[in-house]
């Protein structure tokens, strides 16, 4: 059945309208970008097979060209209609992390993040440079790794900061396994970098674990 003989309060786009977006489901959301379905299929119905086959609504966003464009009714049109969305989401969210205190937007910190190193294959490791009114100055990737390590060193973090005036810093990594958890190796790096940076007084706010589904912080977690 064609969305268009659904009841008008079913429908993706008119319960948005009514209900607001976060009453959606991932699949109705991804249905009012697909804005139509293939043979056979509603764009509800296709929006659920391809989260179905991506694994989860991230994968599916941060899939590879070919492989988004390789699906049955999408292409690469679709697939530069989606980054441009991303990359829209990005922007926005780094407005917010950038216009004010960087401590007074956390969840607007964690979705950047997410963002921009969830979905990646290989391990990176990120700095946020704050000023003295933790306002966000510059956020680079460092060190980029493998599937499993990245090799930190604490005197091109030191570097950075010096460079940069930054009067605190917000630490960062993705695990590519999907655990979340600091490792014993995050842990003693994470004193380490305190203890580097404390020589030229820079604070270290704090330093998330970053994975598609979950994001870990030391701070709240007792770990800094």
């Amino acid at each position: 059945m064609a969305i268009t003989d659904w009841p008008a309060g079913e429908r993706p786009r008119e319960k948005l309208i009514q209900r607001g977006a976060a009453a959606l489901s991932d699949a109705e959301l991804l249905a009012i970008f697909l804005r139509v379905g293939v043979r056979g299929k509603s764009a509800v119905d296709l929006a659920r097979d391809l989260i179905a086959h991506f694994g989860t609504l991230s994968g599916l966003c941060h899939a590879r060209r070919d492989a988004f464009a390789a699906f049955p009714g999408m292409g690469l049109a679709k697939y530069a209609q989606l980054q441009a969305v991303m990359e829209i989401a990005r922007r926005a969210l780094a407005e917010d992390i950038g216009e004010g205190d960087v401590l007074s937007a956390p969840e607007a910190v964690r979705h950047w993040l997410r963002l921009h190193l969830g979905a990646l294959p290989h391990e990176v490791f990120m700095v946020l440079l704050l000023d003295a009114q933790n306002r966000l100055i510059l956020a680079e990737t460092l060190f980029r790794g493998t599937l499993t390590q990245t090799s930190v060193y604490p005197r091109e973090v030191v570097k950075f900061a010096l460079t940069h005036n930054a009067a605190a810093v917000i630490l960062a990594h993705n695990h590519p396994s999907g655990n979340a958890t600091p490792s014993a190796a995050d842990q003693a790096l994470t004193r380490d970098l305190r203890s580097a940076l404390a020589l030229i007084d820079v604070r270290v706010l704090d330093h998330f674990v970053v994975t598609q589904a979950r994001i870990t912080s030391f701070a709240e977690s007792g770990l800094l």
